[in-house]
């Protein structure tokens, strides 16, 4: 998932060419967002062009992934009582005590054409030894997998693996460590030829992990200069070479793929949510809480080393091809299609701007009755999609200029944060109570 509490959380790479029927990892494809499925409908309700729901125990706001007609998705059920979710941005969520209650943490494999449990494991029980946010959950990491196996990561907890047919293959304990206000972890882990990555930023020992994904064997670990932080890293496959992108508040650091820094850049919001991804040859990266002046966007060019931080009132230099100081989003990350960026905003404004020069293609534009948005938006089928916390979909033109086409209810019951996937010409929509597969019934 790569969706945190509201309070706060390639088109040039080879993974962009994976079979549409596989969502392997947070956003997809590049972690983009971008599917190029055509007929899965664009107008749902709680019912209509459902082609199955199933309602999920627990509380998990990691996003489903996808590989053939495997759905993985992870909860934590709360034995005792868990308190209800305010929707919206707002103080007063912390929670800085760990619950006191049992709660078993769990693995849940689906099909994709039925929705039917293919397995269920439990990887943990007992009480939590770390806090979240009232808005959070103690699942909010999303899994990835390479189609042989599926690695589910819960941060206070631990990292664990599974082959396809649900048998446990390795896992390696995480400490519970401390975070901001006791908010909890969201980045999730990523995976690239044969290595796993997590990144974990915290207030007391922040570190960069690689592991061996067949064997789960610590193969380095790097220390970071940061504290807490919630975005998952990215791994980026330029022209030049393929490295690893991890957003934070204090800097974004890029490293090699032995955790060796390549570069560094400073001029970020103080907390730090979105995921990286590229587009265009270019590399994206956001850090907006609302509650600073400083919300930037950047466009990275390739090559980059050493500190690459703007000076003074520039917006450019030699590797930061654009830059816009006050127009990043806060939870969702920002979504490229073609030659367009287009930024949701927590609380329901929409902006367009050049994905090649950062040229404002509209300004801010208010969802009617949008409200408060965590969930990343996607793209599909010449149309952007925006999903509120109220479960609400909004549906918009892919296009330089504002158009919203309707708006798609759930459920009154449905709470919205994780963000959706796409398999094939099946649209995954995980809520707080449930999952709905949007698509014609077989």
């Amino acid at each position: 998932m790569k969706t945190v509490i509201s309070f706060l959380f390639l088109l040039t790479t080879p993974s962009f060419a994976l079979a549409q029927s596989d969502w392997s990892q947070f956003r997809g494809p590049g972690s983009r967002g971008v599917a190029e499925a055509t007929q899965i409908p664009d107008r749902w309700s709680a019912t209509e062009n459902v082609a199955w729901k199933r309602d999920i125990p627990g509380r998990g706001w990691s996003s489903p992934v996808v590989w053939n007609d495997h759905v993985f998705l992870t909860t934590v059920i709360n034995t005792g009582t868990t308190e209800e979710a305010k929707k919206g941005l707002y103080f007063g969520g912390n929670r800085p005590a760990p619950p006191d209650s049992i709660h078993r943490w769990m693995v849940i494999c689906l099909d994709l054409k039925s929705g039917e449990i293919r397995w269920e494991r439990q990887v943990h029980e007992g009480k939590p030894k770390s806090a979240i946010h009232v808005k959070s959950s103690f699942a909010s990491e999303t899994p990835v997998t390479d189609g042989e196996r599926v690695y589910c990561c819960f941060g206070s907890v631990g990292i664990f693996c599974f082959d396809l047919e649900g048998n446990e293959l390795w896992r390696h304990d995480l400490e519970p460590l401390p975070t901001r206000y006791g908010w909890g972890n969201a980045a999730s882990p990523v995976l690239h030829q044969g290595k796993l990555y997590y990144c974990n930023d915290n207030d007391q020992a922040s570190y960069l992990l690689a592991l061996d994904a067949r064997s789960g064997k610590e193969l380095w670990r790097t220390p970071r200069d940061e504290e807490s932080n919630w975005a998952t890293p990215f791994v980026w496959e330029n022209d030049l070479r393929t490295e690893l992108v991890t957003p934070g508040s204090e800097a974004v650091r890029s490293y090699d793929l032995d955790g060796k820094e390549l570069w560094s850049l400073r001029g970020m919001s103080s907390i730090t949510i979105a995921t990286p991804y590229a587009a265009n040859g270019l590399l994206y990266i956001t850090s907006g809480y609302v509650g600073d002046q400083e919300r930037p966007i950047y466009a990275i060019k390739p090559g980059a080393s050493g500190d690459i931080s703007l000076q003074d009132e520039a917006t450019t230099n030699d590797f930061i091809a654009w830059s816009l100081p006050q127009a990043a989003p806060y939870n969702p990350s920002t979504l490229v299609s073609e030659d367009r960026l287009f930024v949701l905003y927590d609380r329901g404004l929409v902006a367009c701007y050049n994905a090649k020069t950062g040229g404002e293609f509209f300004d801010q534009k208010r969802l009617p009755r949008g409200r408060a948005f965590t969930s990343s938006p996607w793209a599909m089928d010449g149309k952007i999609f925006c999903l509120n916390e109220d479960g609400i979909t909004f549906v918009l033109k892919d296009s330089d200029e504002f158009e919203l086409l309707h708006t798609n209810q759930l459920a009154e019951d449905d709470m919205g944060m994780s963000t959706p996937a796409i398999a094939g010409e099946r649209l995954l929509i995980r809520t707080s109570s449930r999952i709905y597969c949007i698509g014609d019934r077989e």
